[in-house]
């Protein structure tokens, strides 16, 4: 499990150093179109997406459209640096046998629920492209702000070859 958890660790620790970096102000600002959202809610919405994995584990059942949504975790930076660390804590705690456990996904993929098989492997992998995904809309909100992202691979996939970042 370490060879998938090491990599997510350390993309999620990215959003550690972005949270040492930003004003409360530039950590809720929702200026930027065209979605007016902000750091803080896109960076709840991807702590959210990990946490459900980790509540549904025992069970085996995850269900993705039960977020917490907590409102001072998009409006606190130290509430969300807080809930990182709880993510990170989970991430380090898996064990390497843990992978392959089977778990049903549930999601509303906009025409109801949908429940898929997955292994937690897999969970955890979906849920670190994700991350990844709303880590570039964060990079987007931050380059219309004026704010340098934590580091050049910030937001990027890891697949993406160094060329064709700027």
């Amino acid at each position: 499990m370490k060879e998938i958890t090491a990599p997510v660790i350390e993309n999620l620790r990215r959003a550690q150093a972005l949270l040492e970096k930003l004003s409360p102000a530039q950590f809720t600002d929702k200026q930027v179109g065209p979605y007016h959202s902000s750091v803080g809610e896109h960076l709840r919405h991807i702590l959210d997406i990990f946490a459900c994995i980790f509540r549904g584990m025992p069970a085996g059942m995850v269900d993705l459209a039960a977020r917490e949504r907590n409102e001072l975790v998009e409006t606190v930076p130290e509430k969300a640096s807080e809930y990182l660390d709880t993510i990170l804590t989970s991430l380090e705690g898996l064990d390497s046998a843990s992978a392959g456990t089977l778990v049903n996904v549930t999601d509303d993929l906009g025409m109801g629920p949908v429940q898929v098989p997955y292994t937690l492997g897999g969970a955890i992998c979906q849920a670190h492209s994700h991350a990844i995904h709303h880590f570039a809309c964060i990079g987007y909100i931050l380059d219309r702000l004026g704010v340098e992202v934590p580091d050049a691979r910030f937001g990027y996939n890891p697949t993406t070859p160094d060329v064709e970042r700027r």
